[in-house]
């Protein structure tokens, strides 16, 4: 089966569906967390959620999607970091694909990798369109680190990876969570069930 067919299969009707409702999640549970200021986000449970049931290419348009709605809406500084949001999709996705969520504990393997490529992309837009500062919950220890001397890219990269792992672990394990709760012959019309089973 070729490229084109894959991403054919990939993009089916339910899929265009769950990545409406993960959209939906993603930016009520991002809100959420953005008003009470936690240190973590929990913004992405939606795109790693299509990433697993759908492919590393529907999940990375999940994610991007979500960040640039969430931007016009909400939250300008969202729509900057939409490349993340996409980033995060497209591992989510390929994890799957490598059986990274047929367990629990393979699925905090998964958001540690996820992690690792959150921070290689979000940490340049952190620190060169806002200066290591975004106004989120995570800003406390990024002052925190600069306060113990730290500079500033150091300050970011600690900041960055420290929030996200976190996230990304929770984010993983809660999505694995919602998959491993679907019905067989829910899990079954999507275009990767085989992602997911032990």
């Amino acid at each position: 089966m070729g490229f084109t067919e894959n991403i054919k299969k990939d993009f089916s009707t339910l899929t265009v569906v769950l990545i409406a409702v993960a959209i939906v999640i993603n930016i009520a549970a991002g809100q959420l967390v953005s008003f009470l200021k936690l240190p973590i986000f929990l913004d992405s449970i939606g795109t790693v959620l299509v990433g697993i049931l759908a492919g590393p290419w529907a999940g990375g348009l999940t994610g991007l999607i979500t960040n640039l709605i969430w931007g016009i809406i909400s939250s300008p500084v969202a729509a900057a970091f939409a490349p993340v949001a996409m980033a995060i999709g497209i591992v989510a996705g390929l994890c799957a694909k490598y059986g990274l969520f047929k367990t629990w504990w393979l699925a905090i393997i998964s958001g540690v990798i996820i992690t690792v490529f959150n921070a290689i992309v979000a940490v340049p837009i952190r620190l060169y369109m806002f200066g290591g500062i975004t106004g989120s919950g995570a800003d406390f220890m990024t002052a925190y680190m600069l306060a113990l001397g730290k500079d500033l890219f150091g300050s970011v990269v600690i900041t960055v990876f420290t929030a996200n792992l976190l996230d990304k672990v929770i984010t993983s394990v809660l999505a694995w969570g919602i998959v491993k709760a679907l019905p067989v012959r829910t899990l079954t019309r999507f275009s990767r069930p085989a992602t997911v089973n032990s």
